[in-house]
């Protein structure tokens, strides 16, 4: 499954600081069984995925062995992790996520698109009757075939190509799940998902997605828009069809003041991997509504993310300001437990290279005006993470009308 990456400072795309992991390794036989329990119980199961069975596929299927081994320690945190070839391994609530969405069924046949490492279709395999999955990039898609079978994942077969074709030698499948995303549903998977079937993507610009659910009744697809997310693009065909490309001498920070709330569920739009998020709409200092993080439980994280493309070739510095008000806050042990927020750059290959912070706050205050003048770019940035989040601590975070100006070299 391929999601977008971090690796260092707060787990960017995860959701959850799994502090304990070492200790647990060392006391239990099985050194990755309590780190696995503890990441479904707090990172998964209490996120709101309440599927038993998928649950009980989460706390079985052994992560660590979809990973580097470089990245073995971080395996059980709910973070992605690159796997090679500009993919990435999906954090495992995603994972979840996407899985419980489907409604997996023990006689289903599913077509996975894009199987990176192989999680998702380890996950899965355990769930339904048959898992076919097709991965475009050779060695990673041959990788994934070696694993799957040597951990006996019998029920999974795998392919090297365009997923954008489909599979139509096995067409059709009760559920088809997209880990990477088109701009567009290719015609093809419509083609080939069986009336009565579900099939997940996510769809959108390259840096603004949300995950679609389509079902297919009498041969037309019913659409439900769910959550924003971030995915790597679908690559192949697919990416020769879009339309709408990411401009990185203009890099823009959209609905930077939460009013675009189009699904009316309380999330504001264009903000991804929202975690204990909520739209407030009283005595906002910009417009109808402001946004709150709070949270009660220490290392459980609040926070909120937003991707970008920007070429550090071109754009030298960045001014970023916001209206911040805190309360009561208690920050983590760790160093980066704090109410902030980061810019994290990353290079062409998404390897992060360094993150800038604005914060962290700490005392209680009222609505104040945060900035930072010339937060500096390195050049070797080509994508850039905005995250705004307690990231651990508790307390209160409210946030409202963030000013992100980019500036030339």
């Amino acid at each position: 499954m391929r999601g977008f990456h971090s690796r260092s400072f707060v787990l960017v795309t995860g959701f959850c600081l799994a502090t304990t992991v070492a200790v647990a390794w060392a006391q239990t036989t099985d050194k990755f069984r309590e780190p696995r329990q503890r990441m479904v119980t707090e990172c998964i199961e209490r996120e709101g995925i309440k599927d038993s069975r998928v649950l009980a596929a989460m706390r079985t299927v052994p992560r660590h062995e979809f990973v580097k081994p470089g990245l073995v320690k971080d395996a059980y945190h709910d973070t992605s992790l690159p796997i090679g070839f500009q993919q990435t391994i999906s954090p495992p609530f995603v994972v979840a996520y996407m899985t419980e969405t489907i409604e997996p069924k023990e006689t289903d046949k599913v077509l996975e698109i894009g199987t990176g490492s192989g999680y998702q279709a380890a996950v899965l395999s355990d769930l339904v009757k048959e898992v076919y999955t097709i991965e475009i990039v050779e060695q990673l898609g041959r990788e994934a075939e070696k694993r799957l079978a040597k951990l006996g994942y019998k029920n999974v077969t795998c392919k090297v190509g365009d997923g954008y074709l489909g599979w139509a030698e096995h067409a059709p499948f009760d559920k088809i799940i997209v880990t990477c995303s088109p701009e567009d549903v290719p015609k093809p998977l419509v083609e080939q998902l069986k009336d009565g079937g579900k099939l997940l993507i996510p769809l959108g610009e390259r840096y603004q997605q949300t995950f679609h659910l389509f079902e297919k009744k009498n041969g037309k697809l019913e659409q439900k828009k769910l959550i924003p997310t971030l995915f790597v693009p679908m690559t192949g065909k697919s990416e020769e069809q879009r339309q709408v490309k990411p401009d990185p001498l203009n890099p823009k920070l959209l609905n930077s003041s939460f009013e675009v709330d189009d699904n009316k569920d309380g999330l504001p739009d264009n903000w991804h991997y929202q975690r204990q998020t909520e739209l407030i709409s009283e005595n906002a200092p910009d417009g109808k509504v402001f946004i709150r993080m709070e949270n009660s439980d220490p290392g459980r994280l609040a926070q909120m993310l937003q991707g970008m493309a920007i070429d550090g070739r071109k754009i030298g510095t960045i001014s970023v300001s916001a209206m911040v008000r805190v309360e009561k806050i208690r920050p983590g042990a760790e160093q980066f437990a704090r109410p902030m927020l980061a810019i994290h750059f990353y290079d062409g290959t998404r390897k992060e290279i360094e993150t800038a912070v604005i914060g962290p706050w700490l005392r209680d205050s009222d609505w104040d005006r945060r900035s930072v003048n010339s937060v500096i770019v390195p050049k070797e940035t080509r994508e850039a993470i905005i995250r705004i989040g307690l990231n651990g601590a508790t307390g209160r975070l409210d946030v409202d009308d963030v000013r992100f100006i980019p500036k030339p070299r």
